[in-house]
């Protein structure tokens, strides 16, 4: 199948404030990645580092402090964000995948006939670049079982509320609207629901008098930065996996 979606950025197709943390964690077992891609190839050592797919939609701020905290501590992050898979190629985290020397391969949706048919191609680009896990940052397309099949237990998603609660859009505007007094951030694996996959970890953010959607928005942001790069070093080093699956 040809990637007659794909726009190949820097090379990459050949072809054309009160916060606590709550951590639900013990060791990952290895039960998800038996009969998925990649293959290892023969005579490759199984110490390389894992391989890191971003997928991201928009301008990109979980992305470059993902990007950041990898770049920075390489030994302690053991892994490398190895490309970024982007659905709009105008989107301004492109310019930051090129900014940090990070592949970019960019697709656009309405090429294809059908969701499927689109994630078949991405994962295509997958396959060639041999990624290991993906990680959702700011991704506004549902996935499908095209990649969910292909990367069941190592697809990592950031949701901006404390899970089960306010799932979908808007999670912070339903926060405000229902009245609580603390939300949050939840990392998650994904899973064929909205939201619904096993918890990795949350962290609390409180909401104040006179927040507005703008204002709790920053806090939760700035919650993601910190928590998020941790938490997917930590499950790809396989130190961290769901309490229940």
């Amino acid at each position: 199948m040809s990637l007659k979606g794909l726009q190949g950025v820097n090379g990459t197709d050949k072809n054309g404030a009160g916060q606590v943390r709550v951590v639900n964690g013990s060791v990952q077992n290895e039960k998800h990645r038996e009969q998925q891609v990649p293959h290892e190839e023969q005579g490759e050592s199984m110490e390389r580092r894992p391989r890191i797919a971003v997928f991201a939609s928009g301008s990109g701020s979980n992305f470059q402090a993902l990007v950041d905290a990898f770049q920075a501590k390489p030994a302690q992050y053991g892994g490398d964000i190895a490309l970024l898979v982007c659905d709009r190629p105008q989107a301004y985290v492109v310019k930051r995948a090129e900014d940090a020397g990070v592949p970019a391969a960019c697709f656009t949706p309405k090429a294809y006939a059908s969701r499927e048919q689109y994630e078949e191609d991405v994962l295509l680009k997958l396959r060639e670049e041999r990624i290991d896990w993906i990680v959702l940052a700011g991704y506004m397309r549902l996935v499908t079982p095209v990649l969910l099949s292909a990367y069941g237990g190592r697809m990592i998603n950031v949701h901006p509320s404390l899970l089960p609660a306010f799932p979908g859009l808007n999670a912070v505007k339903q926060a405000l609207d229902y009245g609580v007094r603390v939300t949050g951030i939840t990392v998650h694996l994904v899973d064929e629901g909205m939201d619904t996959g096993p918890i990795l970890a949350q962290q609390v953010v409180l909401v104040e008098e006179n927040d507005t959607e703008e204002t709790l928005a920053a806090r939760i942001h700035a919650a993601e930065h910190e928590l998020y790069p941790s938490v997917v070093a930590e499950v790809v080093a396989g130190k961290l996996s769901p309490s229940r699956v």
